[in-house]
């Protein structure tokens, strides 16, 4: 009797620890960033989370916002081994290792949101997405950022709107087209534009629309150039995953993986020009001009650009001709 008892009893913890160990057998995936919780890229990220949480599939997404867990640009190497899962990662802060993605933000390639749309699926992002595939990454979220420029001098229409200013310029590309136009090049963070506006160390500044609002440059300048249909400045930021954390997934964990990440694309999809429009409002209300480039002023940017960045970039990377050729083929 006291057998059996004991054999009921141990039965029972077999069962309660099955339980708990099913539970604690959930894979973790941990997704890290940059931005704070109200950005939109962390949004896109909250999505993918909330998803998997749904799917009910044995994935739980746990973020890592506010480089609490890497600097933005080392989230990179940690991608293609699978030490990172997931992360909402700038491209460009890759090209270091491969050159090829500085491509992803070079002035003029992505002209506004439906043409970056219409970029995702063309043979230039076919070709950048073949290096992501074959460094151990995939992406399961395509995202563009636009951006504009910011004066407290002059509105920024015409490339002889920046002659004799002193500019900060997001990536090497546009800081070669600033030059190449007759600007002076201060190169910071972001995070560091209010102050040297305000400092006079800058004139004017070049970054995307959510860090102008985001850094207040509103209350140091007098002129936006917003995005606009003729914009300059778009910047490559995917939801990025590394195909080592996805091998071990099965098909069904995979798929909803998949899922959730065309879900949080599909949302930025209508965020994206939001965005500009709270920069131009936020701007608009602080007293601050705000216009965009005509499709001239655009020409003459990136003739500029094809003599200055273009040219470097060709020069520098291997098939770069061909590369920006695809990206300018794109209508």
């Amino acid at each position: 009797m006291k057998s059996l008892l004991l054999k009921s009893i141990l039965g029972l913890v077999s069962i309660i620890y099955g339980i708990g160990s099913a539970s604690a057998a959930d894979i973790e995936l941990r997704a890290s960033h940059q931005w704070n919780t109200k950005d939109v890229r962390h949004e896109m990220v909250q999505i993918i989370a909330d998803e998997m949480a749904k799917a009910n599939v044995g994935v739980v997404v746990k973020l890592f916002p506010s480089k609490t867990l890497y600097k933005p640009k080392e989230q990179w190497g940690p991608l293609t081994t699978g030490e990172l899962d997931i992360s909402a990662f700038p491209l460009a802060y890759a090209a270091k290792r491969h050159p090829e993605f500085d491509s992803t933000l070079m002035p003029g390639l992505v002209k506004n949101h439906d043409h970056a749309s219409r970029m995702n699926d063309s043979p230039f992002m076919a070709d950048i997405k073949k290096i992501i595939d074959d460094a151990g990454v995939m992406v399961i979220s395509d995202a563009w950022l636009a951006g504009g420029f910011a004066s407290k001098k002059t509105c920024i229409l015409a490339p002889e709107s920046v002659k004799g200013q002193v500019f900060r310029a997001a990536g090497k590309a546009f800081n070669r087209m600033l030059q190449g136009a007759g600007a002076s090049i201060q190169s910071m963070p972001s995070s560091e534009i209010y102050t040297a506006l305000q400092q006079g160390v800058l004139d004017g500044a070049n970054t995307s629309s959510g860090s102008f609002v985001s850094y207040r440059i509103y209350e140091q300048v007098k002129c936006l150039t917003a995005p606009g249909a003729h914009a300059l400045w778009f910047m490559y930021e995917p939801i990025l995953m590394s195909k080592a954390s996805f091998a071990k997934l099965n098909d069904k964990q995979k798929k909803a993986v998949m899922a959730a990440g065309q879900k949080a694309e599909d949302w930025f999809a209508t965020q994206a020009a939001g965005l500009d429009k709270k920069m131009s409002d936020t701007f608009a209300k602080a007293g601050v001009k705000v216009v965009t480039m005509t499709a001239d002023d655009a020409a003459a940017w990136r003739k500029i650009a094809n003599e200055t960045s273009y040219a470097a970039f060709a020069k520098k990377v291997k098939n770069g001709q061909a590369l920006i050729a695809k990206a300018l083929a794109v209508k």
